[in-house]
């Protein structure tokens, strides 16, 4: 199973691609889609989706895993993170790939054991367990987790 996994963002789209065979993990690829901020929010949004639909047919993956949002103190941050997450899914979508949601606090969990882990705890269980993997950013780093998340928990939704 090949998953790519996505850490959702308006200015920084993390994006990880790895691939389980049975209980080995394997280290694809990552990185961070940045859209430019002086852009309006329509071609920010468009710099995601064409991110995403690059990555899909590039590395051809079976599954989507992404972040849900949480929400913010401030509505309108949590409605523009909302725009940034809806253009990822429709671009994963639109290459027939099916998408699963995960909370914060089950990718935290699913990682380190804890469910209030900091992002230095996901960044450390990400390179432990896939040691080929060196995120240069958070958003690559949590978007690696968050496939990783997918590659634990997809043998108990079926």
């Amino acid at each position: 199973m090949r998953v790519l996994g996505i850490d959702p963002g308006l200015l920084h789209t993390g994006w990880s691609i790895i691939e389980r065979h049975g209980n080995e993990r394997k280290y694809i690829a990552s990185g961070v889609i940045l859209p430019k901020k002086t852009l309006p929010l329509p071609e920010r949004l468009a710099t995601i989706f064409n991110g995403i639909s690059d990555i899909c047919k590039n590395f051809k993956p079976d599954v989507c895993s992404i972040e849900i949002i949480f929400v913010n103190e401030n509505p309108k941050t949590t409605l523009l993170l909302g725009h940034a997450r809806a253009a990822a899914m429709v671009a994963a979508s639109t290459h027939g790939i099916e998408i699963f949601e995960y909370e914060p606090n089950t990718i935290k969990k699913a990682l380190t054991g804890g469910g209030h882990a900091d992002k230095s705890a996901i960044d450390r269980m990400v390179r432990i367990l896939l040691p080929a993997a060196n995120p240069k950013t958070p958003d690559e780093s949590d978007a690696i987790a968050i496939a990783l998340t997918h590659t634990n928990m997809s043998k108990f939704l079926k």
